[in-house]
């Protein structure tokens, strides 16, 4: 099977030989022409974003620390010009245009992009079992969630999922905090300070020597086993997805506040890391609800790692793993450590994303002192993932030529790194990073 996949896709002998490389989607088509494909609309994203307000009260209540913006669980979006010209004299490339930073690594609760979708489903869980046991009502303070009476009741039903460690993060401490019993099945990779956090919050961590995949599936049997158990499914969750997708128009409204124009002389180009695909997916797909065809996104992965490029390339998505290839799936950017892609975000976005490009460890780490020595914002490596991308595809000529951009359109960009993880890294873990 290898051969004859090699034979017919030559740029798998990269990703073998674990090469920095990228692939531009020769299948892109229009929002109108892709969205059919996604099977979930705009709607469905709008409804969600209801939902989070409707529960801002009670997450306000719970967790101070985002009464800033009312129970709202938003990042700050910050210029990076001295990363922009650091960037420039590393590459020895011009890279025109503005570069901003999407600090979903900062993101209140759980500090990363995983606080989108992860706290998003259990909240939608908790809605549906609250609601269908008339212990609320759409048109309640939500804060009512809070009373001895709901913890009492949720703790009588169980949340179950496998994580590399900020997805467990998320539903961890979320689900605890409503009362939920809680395990998170957590792969050979997950940090020990991501642990240790889950478990000071009462949640049961099962721990595993094997990857992600493995903890995926232990996950899954535990809520098969048991009806009270409720299984959050990183890889195939819908739910999980319109909790990213809401990211878009939020972004719009920080964008428009910013007198930053984005159309067809003012494209915006955005650089998401990418593991399972479920929050590069969700994301990407609500911006293209935001922006259309103005927007271009590329999911950026680790060498060892690539599975969502090798998935869409081949064709193959979740029938094949990057240990098909025999590579071996270890890099130091654990969040982004996956084998197999999600096969619903690969097939539901394949016609809509711009292309794939991978980064080693080594680029990891040079661009984490960077960002730290010349913006002073330090990250976890796998929320760096993102940061080559304007390089890749500013040098790309064929991309570019592809899209059409001229000279002029790209000296109007905005590109977006959307910084994943690292605003919870304890200072001593943060020290080893800088000194890898």
């Amino acid at each position: 099977m290898t051969d004859a996949l090699i034979e017919r896709f030559p740029l798998l002998k990269q990703l073998i030989a674990l090469q920095e490389t990228q692939w531009f989607n020769p299948n892109i088509t229009t929002l109108a022409e892709g969205l059919p494909h996604v099977g979930l609309s705009e709607q469905d994203v709008q409804d969600a974003a209801a939902r989070l307000r409707r529960f801002a009260p009670y997450i306000e209540h719970v967790f101070p620390e985002t009464a800033v913006n009312q129970g709202i669980i938003e990042s700050p979006l910050v210029t990076i010009d001295h990363m922009r010209r650091a960037l420039q004299s590393h590459y020895q490339t011009d890279m025109p245009g503005k570069l901003l930073l999407k600090l979903d690594s900062h993101l209140p609760i759980s500090g990363s992009i995983k606080a989108r979708g992860g706290i998003y489903e259990v909240l939608a869980h908790a809605e549906q079992l609250a609601l269908q046991a008339g212990l609320l009502h759409l048109e309640d303070d939500y804060r009512t969630l809070a009373s001895d009476e709901l913890r009492h009741f949720f703790s009588q039903h169980q949340i179950a999922v496998g994580s590399t460690g900020n997805l467990g993060l998320s539903i961890g401490i979320m689900s605890a905090k409503l009362g939920f019993r809680v395990t998170v099945h957590m792969s050979a990779d997950a940090r020990e300070w991501k642990k240790a956090k889950l478990r000071s919050h009462g949640v049961t961590v099962v721990e595993y020597d094997s990857d992600y995949g493995v903890a995926v599936e232990q996950g899954r049997a535990q809520a098969q086993n048991d009806p009270s158990c409720f299984f959050i499914d990183d890889e195939n969750s819908r739910t999980l997805f319109l909790g990213y997708a809401v990211a878009g128009e939020r972004l719009k409204a920080q964008l428009a506040q910013r007198e930053i124009r984005v159309d067809a002389e003012h494209p915006l180009f955005v650089y998401l890391p990418c593991g399972v695909g479920g929050g590069p997916g969700g994301v990407a797909f609500g911006l293209k609800l935001a922006f259309g065809d103005h927007v271009h996104c590329l999911f950026a992965e680790p060498t060892h790692s690539p599975c969502m490029l090798l998935g869409v390339h081949t064709g193959l998505h979740d029938a094949i793993s990057v240990q098909d290839l025999g590579i071996d799936n270890l890099t130091a950017a654990d969040g982004l450590a996956v084998g197999r892609a999600s096969g619903f975000v690969g097939r539901a976005m394949e016609r809509l994303l711009d292309g794939y490009y991978t980064v080693s460890d080594e680029t990891l780490f040079t661009l984490l002192k960077m960002l730290s020595d010349y913006e002073q914002i330090q990250l976890e490596p796998s929320a760096f993932a993102g940061m080559k991308g304007p390089v890749v595809a500013q040098r790309d000529h064929g991309y570019l030529a592809q899209h059409g951009f001229s000279d002029a359109q790209l000296s109007r960009a905005t590109h977006l790194v959307w910084a994943t993880g690292g605003g919870m890294v304890p200072k001593d873990e943060m020290a080893k990073y800088l000194r890898s």
